[in-house]
């Protein structure tokens, strides 16, 4: 039986959730009864630790002496000159692991570990979270399995790699579309068959009360490290504009974090093929009500994406919350406008970006052609990832054989030798 809980009342924005778990009228806890107990006790469990100066403290030593925060704010001058707009970027690419997800990881490996949990689950689309989930695992000396989509599986093949080198069991998933949505079906079948012995270490803002605000308070590091970091570059002022990709949307909210309470305009970029504020309607998904990309019948619609991390159908609750209030916008970027933005931060500034983090990038040299970025405006991209990963996908959809060396391992390549 499905145990929704009532709204209790609106929270203040980026705050704390309401007591029943809801960011306005969304979130809460939509769960099957034997799953109820478990969220409580996680909810106890980060409400302890978050309020306890020793865990906060071997948290931030960690992330500093280990994950290598804080990670730097760079200005991306030739790309600024080419598209009239001033763009700095958050360089999460740049943290351990090569994503901003070992932020969260860190966080929840420290909690199963005060919570007595030594076996600990996680679902992950392109990769990083089970990298990073497996990493953080190593570290502490936890067991470690990673669902994943099979597709997924095929599409991030060197993150497979990187996980079990790093000890952790990777489980296909064959269900559904056998991506990000499927593997995170079987995390949570797995975690009611052995909740009292496992962790469930979530990746995104998304899911069951208390997750959405327990990854959001994790990731929010990021914002404030930006915040203080961009006011040093910009004499004392914010950005104008603080851009980030959504699937989940666990980099946006973090960023997010440390600049809604100032004048700076929220952009979250989702894939055209998973937008869920842009196509979805309220419905619930994975324990929460938010935006979902749905059927008149209320039949959960498959997402798609070129980025695997992005290929989810939903987004997470505090999104839909800050889109109904009217304080973040979102907007959608096509896989053809990631693809040129992977090649054009490249080439311009030397940097790879992940698929993933290429949408907000993407949605920026959209904006500042159409004017949606005034000119002069100064843009802070959450860049949330490297695209080490992605790099064997990317050179097989741009087809680059012709001019440049043969790869022979390109995706779809006919002439191979």
């Amino acid at each position: 039986m499905t145990q929704p809980i009532s709204n209790g009342g609106a929270p203040s924005i980026m705050g704390d959730p309401s007591a029943d778990g809801r960011f306005g009228d969304f979130g809460g806890r939509y769960l099957p009864e034997s799953l109820v107990p478990a969220c409580m006790e996680l909810e106890a469990g980060f409400r302890s630790a978050w309020s306890d100066d020793d865990f906060k403290a071997e948290y931030h030593s960690i992330l500093h002496h280990y994950a290598g925060r804080p990670t730097p704010v760079t200005e991306c001058r030739n790309l600024s000159e080419r598209l009239g707009v001033r763009v700095f970027l958050k360089r999460e690419d740049l943290a351990h692991t090569g994503s901003h997800k070992i932020n969260n990881v860190i966080g929840q490996a420290l909690l199963a570990r005060r919570m007595g949990k030594n076996r600990v689950i996680a679902e992950t689309g392109a990769g990083q979270h089970g990298v990073a989930t497996a990493t953080a695992c190593a570290l502490l000396g936890l067991e470690c399995e990673v669902f994943m989509g099979a597709v997924d599986v095929k599409r991030q093949f060197l993150n497979v790699q990187r996980m079990k080198l790093l000890g952790a069991t990777v489980r296909p998933v064959h269900s559904g579309s056998q991506t990000l949505k499927d593997a995170v079906n079987d995390a949570l079948r797995e975690w009611v068959a052995t909740v009292e012995t496992t962790y469930y270490c979530l990746g995104s803002v998304m899911g069951p009360h208390p997750y959405p605000w327990l990854v959001r308070e994790f990731q929010r590091v990021l914002g404030d490290e930006a915040r203080g970091q961009t006011r040093m570059l910009l004499a004392g002022k914010d950005p104008d504009f603080v851009i980030a990709c959504v699937g989940g949307g666990s980099n946006a909210a973090g960023i997010f974090g440390g600049f809604v309470d100032t004048s700076a305009k929220l952009i979250g970029v989702e894939p055209v093929g998973g937008a869920a504020v842009g196509r979805g309607i309220p419905g619930v998904v994975h324990g929460m009500k938010s935006f979902l990309m749905q059927d008149e019948h209320g039949q959960v619609l498959e997402a798609h994406s070129i980025s695997a991390g992005l290929d989810y159908p939903g987004v997470g609750p505090e999104h839909s919350h800050l889109y109904s209030i009217g304080r973040a916008q979102y907007v959608a970027a096509s896989d053809d406008e990631v693809l040129d933005a992977v090649q054009l931060l490249a080439e311009t500034e030397g940097i790879i970006a992940a698929l993933e983090s290429a949408h907000a990038i993407a949605y920026v040299v959209r904006g500042a052609e159409s004017g949606e970025l005034p000119s002069g405006s100064t843009v802070l991209v959450n860049l949330s990832g490297r695209g080490d990963k992605d790099a064997e996908h990317v050179m097989g959809r741009l087809q680059l054989c012709s001019s440049r060396p043969c790869n022979p391992v390109c995706e779809g390549c006919t002439s191979r030798g």
